[in-house]
């Protein structure tokens, strides 16, 4: 167990991080004799920051016609000087431009989706290239052929998961490269957690909530402002298994974690001393509104005799070096990666257990779980194969609870030979890893076996991660600044704009934090016409989707208003509406069907300036009145027929 100055020495950051904060506030802080001195140096930083941001960026100016915005370059030139220290992230711009010059030359800003590649884009083009092929000088107008290049797919795996956990199974070399390069950039201890391949986050969810012993332990407590499908559906599951559901609430109108009342529902006297009182979840950054959470609650939590599961899903890439997993020690651990930035977000999930947390799991039958299965590549295949030996087997695989497309894997330098396995490394025990289970029925044993990975064609040193060895190198100082300093320039400059006339009603409304140092690279907005009247969100993406922007929209909810707010929140709030129809729900589910849509941003790692200037730009173009018509008539003359915006 590392103490709190050990982990401040492990995070560059820890002075003026969130990794930190929460324990400046905390009775504990004060037996460190140099946590007032952080505590002072951090707060004077924080303040320094979001006064330069807002007296440097467009100060005492309003923009009230989308043709009065400053052109890309002028912007970017107040932007550098705001924020000095940004030309020592152009690295990152390399490193975008070497290896995924797609997104420049299809012209695509992608702020649709939060969370962490594995491979570049390059990889593909790589691939084309060593087949002899002559990449093209500009995006092609169909998608890639990924049946010309090396893939992996996911395979449903059957079983208990407290099963598999326990008796273990066979990994092949590929899986354990795979799993050992994870844990590796996560920074998750082989010795203290197990790791699970599972379809995709939802899946992760809904493992936990299949396996948890909800029939003893039977309280889940989630901290979420938005509505996650993944936790919708962990509720639900639980709730079958007589779980009683429970969930933070936000205040607004800056939604904060309603403190009083989440501390009383975590310390809730116990009738048993020795017994656990549930499940408590908490992401550490919402992937919505880019709220970030005090680590501290988990502590509080842990301290009240419940398990933690910790979602990762919102964290930047590299922001678990700042986690402190080794002081924290949570129960369960989320988070998922996807395939390439800008070309394919699907992916998978995984879900980490710490060893001592099994006896909480129950030997329920659990969906989700995958295998990760090289195919061969084409030139292996003999004349006379009709397909690969995957494609074959795949025909009698259970479905997966989400099916996944195959993995397009261009991560090979080149063909794959069999070599002897190194993926136990000196010192490691041989049990460290979690093993696939043979078939569905195993019988359960209370020990740990020795497993030895089983032979494959390829091997750890095959595989190029090629955007975690980015993410890496790049570090988490570079990484984390450069998000600030995009992040908060696109809130204030958003701010700014104002709808022409006497009232000066701001054309947008930023939900959760503003101008914020530690604030995540999520924003939650909406936009209002010069009436006041909310633009729909679903609308605002279309549009934004033929500027070729792509940004999402979600359901905030669980919020929380003082009586001062009580005329507001009627105006604030609405029933969430699926298609046409609103939500029809039971008393009890009322809560969760009342909230806000609201549309989002999420900025990767690889976001540069162009991109959320970009999107301001766009989000000017409602200063218009008839922007919304102007581009109805603009669609029906383009294809010659009246279609729904």
């Amino acid at each position: 167990m590392q103490t709190l100055n050990e982990v401040s020495q492990t995070c560059p950051q820890c002075c003026c991080c969130s990794c930190t904060t929460p324990f400046f506030n905390s009775p504990t802080s004060q037996q460190h004799n140099t946590a007032p001195k952080i505590r002072n140096s951090s707060a004077e930083w924080r303040h320094s920051f979001a006064v330069t941001t807002t007296s440097s960026i467009f100060p005492n100016t309003q923009f009230t016609n989308h043709e009065s915005l400053p052109s890309l370059h002028e912007s970017f030139n107040e932007f550098t000087k705001a924020y000095t220290q940004y030309s020592e992230t152009e690295q990152v711009d390399h490193v975008r431009a070497k290896d995924y010059s797609h997104l420049s030359l299809s012209n695509q800003t992608c702020l649709d989706y939060i969370g962490i590649g594995l491979f570049s884009y390059s990889q593909l083009q790589h691939h084309e290239t060593s087949k002899g092929q002559v990449p093209s000088s500009s995006i092609p107008q169909t998608p890639p052929n990924y049946s010309d290049i090396p893939f992996f797919s996911l395979s449903c795996k059957t079983g208990s998961l407290k099963t598999l956990l326990l008796h273990g199974g066979q990994d092949t070399e590929f899986e354990a490269a795979m799993r050992k390069r994870i844990m590796s950039f996560l920074n998750v201890s082989e010795n203290d957690y197990f790791m699970v391949f599972t379809a995709n986050r939802t899946s992760a969810f809904k493992l936990v909530a299949d396996s948890y012993q909800f029939q003893t332990s039977r309280r889940l407590l989630t901290v979420y402002d938005y509505e996650s499908e993944a936790v919708e559906v962990m509720i639900s599951s639980s709730e079958k298994r007589g779980a009683r559901a429970m969930s933070a609430e936000f205040s607004w109108p800056r939604l904060r974690i309603q403190t009083t009342k989440l501390r009383k529902m975590i310390e809730s006297k116990r009738k048993k001393k020795k017994k656990r009182k549930g499940l408590f979840v908490l992401p550490l950054s919402s992937r919505v509104t880019g709220a970030k959470y005090p680590y501290l609650w988990m502590s509080i939590a842990q301290e009240n005799g419940w398990h933690v599961l910790v979602d990762a899903c919102a964290l930047g890439p590299k922001d678990m070096d700042c986690f402190g997993l080794s002081l924290f020690q949570p129960d369960f651990l989320i988070c998922s990666f996807y395939k390439v930035f800008g070309e394919n977000p699907s992916g998978f999930g995984c879900l980490f257990i710490k060893k001592s947390a099994i006896s909480s799991l129950e030997s329920s039958s659990s969906a989700g779980i995958v295998n990760l299965v090289p195919e061969k590549q084409p030139h292996q295949l003999s004349d006379d194969s009709s397909g690969t030996d995957l494609e074959i087997k795949n025909k009698s695989l259970p479905t997966c609870l989400h099916e996944e497309k195959p993995f397009p894997l261009s991560s090979f330098s080149g063909p794959m030979q069999t070599k002897q396995s190194e993926t136990v490394e000196e010192g490691e025990p041989p049990d460290s890893k979690l093993k696939a289970p043979q078939c569905s029925e195993i019988e359960e044993v209370q020990q740990e076996p020795v497993q030895t990975p089983k032979k494959s064609n390829v091997q750890e040193s095959d595989i190029q991660f090629r955007c975690l060895d980015q993410v890496d190198s790049l570090g988490l100082i570079l990484i984390t600044n450069r998000s600030r300093y995009l992040i908060n320039w696109l809130v204030n400059s958003m701010l700014k704009l104002k709808h022409p006339n006497t009232q000066g009603v701001p054309l947008v409304k930023i939900y959760g934090p503003k101008v914020k140092f530690d604030r995540g690279p999520a924003l939650a907005f909406n936009i209002f016409d010069w009436k006041g009247e909310r633009v729909e969100p679903a609308l605002v993406q279309k549009l934004a989707d033929r500027s070729n922007i792509s940004i999402s929209y979600a359901f905030l909810h669980h919020i929380w208003f003082a009586d001062k707010y009580a005329e507001e929140k009627g105006r604030v709030l609405h029933t969430k509406v699926v298609g046409d129809q609103e939500v029809v729900t039971t008393t009890n589910k009322k809560k969760d069907s009342v909230g806000i849509s609201v549309v989002t941003a999420a900025l990767g790692f690889l976001a540069n300036f162009e991109d959320v200037y970009k999107l301001w730009a766009f989000v000017a173009r409602f200063l218009d009145a008839d922007f919304v018509e102007k581009e109805r008539w603009r669609y029906i003359a383009i294809n010659q027929k009246t279609v729904e915006v």
